[in-house]
């Protein structure tokens, strides 16, 4: 089992910045895919980045075209965390923010193919 505790989240003003974290426990984490959802009040979840599990070479990161340019996901092994810096944030990426966890270690943009999620964090932009 792989519990998950997202932190980070708060409000911003548009154009700031925010470094979201996802804590995991497990001595297995390095080979699980990370991905980062999202859910807007009213609105259903949606894909925002993955990066791949140990077992690949190079680590590979996927995006939703929304965040190109502007979020960074990456992962520390070491520390069982992986982060989503966010930039240029705009009101539009108001939401709870999922963190995500895949046995395979290959990236997917669909949530039901995760196996572990952690309990959200808030991220508010003010226009």
């Amino acid at each position: 089992q792989v519990q998950l505790v997202e932190s980070g989240g708060g409000l911003v003003q548009a154009g700031g910045s925010l470094r979201l974290s996802c804590a995991a426990s497990g001595r297995t984490f390095g080979s699980y895919a990370m991905g980062w959802f999202r859910q807007a009040s009213g609105k259903e979840r949606e894909f925002v980045a993955a990066v791949q599990g140990s077992g690949w070479s190079g680590s590979w990161t996927v995006y939703a075209d929304f965040v190109k340019g502007r979020f960074t996901i990456s992962r520390d092994n070491a520390k069982n965390t992986v982060f989503l810096q966010m930039n240029s944030l705009k009101p539009e990426d108001t939401a709870v923010y999922y963190c995500a966890a895949r046995r395979d270690n290959r990236v997917s943009k669909i949530d039901r193919e995760y196996d572990y999620w952690g309990q959200g964090t808030q991220v508010t932009v003010s226009s």
